[in-house]
């Protein structure tokens, strides 16, 4: 009969990398942005728009420290990328697109644009895992982007931590809101709608 193998506790936590470490806390800092903003909510207290944006900020600086540090040691992995990949879609596609609602893009089209925003940024780092190797150019480094990089979120983080700054936030948001067939629209969720436009599209972005 065979044996049948035993997993040892903490094997997965033994094969992590010194970079997927830095991405892990790529992912936690985006989800202290989520908590921020849920308690910006409960609470009205700006300064917790303040912490979710400074979370994003420090979810790109590990974002950058984590791709550094895989060059560095010349150990990069697939699963170092997908685990990029996921960190990323929480820290620069879901918690900008909450920051955005919390920050008062509530309305119906807000929600579907914000929703949109998200699934852009999806499929662009699922478009990236898999044209890799195909971009590289039979090197170890892709020497350009398709689309905007999904960190780029980090700027409408920024508008809206400004936002928050003058006391623009929910009803008084800038450039009020709009009514068409009895639901809102926020304009200035339409930067979201461009940010994930830009994202999928096919525009080559020399990577530095």
């Amino acid at each position: 009969m065979k044996k049948q193998k035993q997993h040892k506790p903490f094997a997965m936590v033994r094969e992590f990398q010194l970079a997927d470490w830095f991405t892990l806390a790529n992912a936690v800092c985006g989800t202290g942005a989520l908590f921020s903003m849920l308690t910006y909510l409960q609470t009205s207290e700006v300064r917790h728009v303040y912490f979710a944006g400074g979370m994003v900020l420090a979810a790109l600086v590990f974002d950058i420290l984590d791709g550094r540090i895989a060059r560095w040691r010349q150990k990069n992995s697939i699963m170092g990328r997908e685990l990029d990949s996921l960190a990323d879609v929480i820290s620069f596609g879901v918690a900008p697109a909450v920051i955005a609602y919390g920050c008062g893009m509530q309305g119906l089209y807000d929600r579907i644009i914000l929703t949109y925003f998200v699934a852009c940024g999806v499929s662009r780092l699922a478009r990236y895992n898999v044209t890799a190797d195909e971009l590289s150019e039979g090197g170890s480094k892709v020497k350009y982007f398709e689309g905007t990089p999904i960190p780029t979120s980090v700027l409408l983080v920024f508008v809206l931590c400004i936002a928050a700054s003058q006391g623009s936030l929910r009803d008084a948001l800038w450039f009020g809101h709009l009514l068409f067939a009895g639901f809102t629209l926020h304009p200035l969720v339409l930067l979201y709608a461009l940010s994930g436009s830009l994202m999928i599209s096919r525009i080559r972005i020399p990577k530095f």
